[in-house]
């Protein structure tokens, strides 16, 4: 399952989260993010009950965006124990995203 984070449940879901959490920082104005969005999807699927996979709109929660530095989308972050352990920047291969995930389980 693909969340949704926002300013409202980002502390519950990410931040208090006990599995790790990979958030896709995007905006819907963006031609790489939504390129990323088709793979983002598929390994929120495989990494059902395992890891926690969404997407979280700049555009909409600016705050968090701001919070956490996020210059240009899409920028893919790792949280694991409600602490950053990775960011990627930019478009990439579904598999380092999946490699990223996994080394985090």
């Amino acid at each position: 399952m693909e969340y949704e984070f926002k300013e409202d449940n980002f502390d519950a879901e990410v931040l208090k989260s006990n599995v790790p959490v990979m958030v896709d920082f995007f905006a819907t104005w963006c031609g790489p993010c939504s390129r990323m969005a088709a793979p983002v999807e598929e390994l929120a699927g495989e990494f059902d009950g395992k890891a926690k996979i969404g997407k979280l709109d700049i555009d909409v929660s600016m705050a968090i965006a701001q919070k956490y530095h996020v210059m240009s989308v899409p920028t893919f972050m790792f949280f694991k124990n409600g602490e950053i352990v990775g960011r990627i920047v930019g478009m990439v291969d579904k598999q380092e995203l999946a490699d990223k995930i996994t080394e985090l389980l």
